[in-house]
Order: C-alpha cells, then structure tokens, then sequence
C-alpha cells in the first residue's frame, strides 16, 4: 500500500481539519504554568498535570477571570497544530477550578474592579417602590425562579414578570447571562427592574458570577439591578456590582415588592387615626360652635359699654366748651356794629356803638376811651 505523501503545510491543513471534524472543542483541566501577556494583546500559558504538559494561546480580552500561574482552571478550547509544528489549544474561555484558584481569581478581579470604582455606592441606584414590570434572568428549572416567583406573587400579585431563561452555571452560563442583560437593556420598553438568581450551590457553581464580562455588563446596565446568588453567606462580584444585593432568590421578592397584607393593615390603621383625628376636631368645633352666642354677646356688652363712655367723655367736653356756660361765669361777648367779635384794642374807637351779651342781658354802649392793656 502507497503511503499518502504530503507537504508539511498540507499535513498541517490536513491535521488540522481532522481534529477540527473529531474535536472541534474540549474541556481541558489543569494547572497553569508560564502565564504571560504579550504587547498587551496575547495571553499564553501552559496547562498541565502531574503527567503531561500543553500551550495554550488566547485573546487577552477574552480573559473572564485572572489568572497566574498554580491556579487550577478548566478551558474550552479548539486544539490546533501550529505552522511550526506546535500543537496548542486556543482557548475561548477560562474557568477556575476548586475554592482555592476560586478565591484568588475572585480576590484579583476584586481589586482591580475596585480600583476602577465599579462597586462604588455612588453609583447605586434605587430600586423603584413597587415595580409594575420585572426583567428576570434565571434558570427556569431552578428551584430559586420557583422560590422567587411564589414569594413575589404571594407579597404583591400584579407584576409582569418577562423570564430570560439562562443556564446559572458551567463554562457557557456567563455568555448566557450577558445575552438576556443586554436584551432587556435593548428593549423599547425598558423593565422597571433587572433581576438575576440563583440559588445556592458550590464556590465552583457560583464561580460564573465573578466572570469579568458579565460583572461588567451588570454595573453597565441601563435598569437598576437585583442580584441574588446563592445562600446569604455567599457574595460574588456581581453582587457587588449590582444596585442592590438580596443575600437569596426568596429574599430579592421580599426587597422588590411589600407585603400586600401589611399595607392594607397600614392602610386601616392610618384610617382610624385619621378618623379619630376628625372626630376629635368635630368636637372641638362644636364646642367652640356652643361658646360662640354667649362669647359674641359678652364682646358686644364689651365693646357698647367702651363706646358709651367714650359718648360721656365727649358729652362732658362739649359742655365745657359751651359758650353760655362761660357767659355764666361773669364773662360777656363784645360786638361792634358791623356784629364783629372785639378781641383786641384796636378793633374800636372812641365814638363805636357797642353790643355787649351777658348771660342775662344785652347791653348798648358807646366807646368813650380806649386802652391797650400790657
């Protein structure tokens, strides 16, 4: 039998397309050695165990989660036979593996996430009071959606909840997740709130919501945010990230509506102190309504009794002034023929026929000597 003879690029092609056909992805686990960053563009590293070793080579923006060297990761991966002869695996996404590569990618996002001021409470924004349409990001099948919706209907009732139903775990959960964000971001009606939920699970499970892009997308998104994953003692970085963190999925219903039976108990309670405080006023103007005739004749007694001594201090100063009071003292009024007042010496002369009025008598008398008196 003739062996097959090829040309070095050819037998690359050739094997390259046989494990495109057999292997066109794999999950591969193992520890990275050699991590780097080339021109800030290129991440390269090995992935190995105790028996063997493989390079690895992806896109530095495709990092969802940092990484140096000891972590534990798993990749999906298409794997690839270089020009050179080398066989790597270009990577398409990374997710550490076991709580101790956890924490610590968990740890180094965290600060460089920090340092940007993505968690900053400045940036938090209220969730509206009573939300009439929910945008909710879960996996259907979960016992969290279940807890969640019973717990929102139970309190409230009434809200639209439109359901992106999203795996919440494993390699392609993150890119899932991000999808049903920017949906409901890219919706001509926005949701009045953005709910994502999960519940309870290990480190490992709940690793996708400390996935770089998808914390991202949560701090970036145009509706307020609701996160909550797994069990109360449990925080991930889109919790952080999130407007409001509820420590559990029956939690994030009992922070998004209240409970229906405490506000019509409320409700009752601030109608009988509102009665009550009418019924008190009503009384209080009856009463007063009672006291108003015997108060408005004692202020009429008040005020005539005020007006009739007012009439008597007049009256009395009127009589002071009349005229025929002081002609009765010895005082006469003196006219001159033209009925002119004589106030002064030269008001006459000697010859005038004078007028004089006393108070029981009118007198005639001619001037016969004039004296101004110093």
């Amino acid at each position: 039998m003739e062996l097959p003879t090829f040309k070095v690029s050819e037998l690359l092609a050739v094997i390259n397309q046989t494990l495109d056909y057999a292997y066109p992805s794999v999950a591969v686990e193992g520890e990275v050695a050699s991590f780097k960053i080339s021109k800030g563009k290129f991440a390269f590293f090995d992935l190995k165990d105790a028996d063997g070793v493989v390079g690895c080579f992806m896109m530095a923006y495709q990092l969802q989660h940092p990484l140096e060297d000891g972590m534990h990761i798993r990749i999906v991966a298409r794997p690839r036979v270089t020009a050179w002869g080398k066989f790597s695996l270009t990577v398409r996404q990374v997710m550490p593996v076991g709580q101790g590569s956890i924490k610590r990618a968990f740890a180094l996002l965290r600060a460089k996430l920090e340092q940007e001021g993505l968690f900053d409470p400045a940036r938090k924004r209220p969730l509206p009071k009573i939300p009439t349409t929910i945008g909710l990001v879960a996996s259907a099948e979960s016992a969290g959606f279940a807890d969640f919706l019973k717990i929102l209907h139970a309190r409230w009732g009434d809200v639209l909840v439109e359901v992106a139903d999203v795996q919440v775990q494993g390699i392609a959960a993150a890119e899932q997740i991000i999808r049903a964000i920017d949906h409901f971001n890219q919706a001509s009606q926005l949701p009045d709130v953005l709910v994502i939920i999960r519940g309870g699970g290990s480190a490992e499970d709940l690793a996708v919501f400390n996935d770089e892009a998808l914390v991202r997308a949560v701090a970036a998104s145009r509706i307020p945010t609701l996160v909550g994953v797994g069990h109360e003692t449990d925080t991930s970085l889109c919790d952080l990230a999130a407007d409001v963190r509820a420590a559990t999925p029956s939690n994030a219903a009992q922070l998004l509506v209240p409970d229906k039976q405490a506000v019509m108990q409320e409700i009752t309670q601030r109608e009988f102190r509102l009665y009550n405080q009418i019924q008190s006023r009503f009384a209080q103007v009856r009463q007063r309504a009672s006291r108003a005739p015997q108060y408005m004749v004692s202020r009429l007694n008040a005020l005539l009794a005020g007006q009739f001594q007012r009439l008597q201090y007049a009256q009395r100063l009127l009589a002071q002034l009349d005229p025929h009071v002081v002609l009765r003292r010895g005082y006469a009024l003196v006219r001159t023929e033209k009925n002119t007042l004589v106030k002064k010496a030269n008001d006459v002369k000697i010859g005038d026929l004078l007028t004089i009025t006393a108070a029981h008598a009118i007198l005639k008398a001619e001037v016969t000597h004039v004296e101004s008196k110093q």
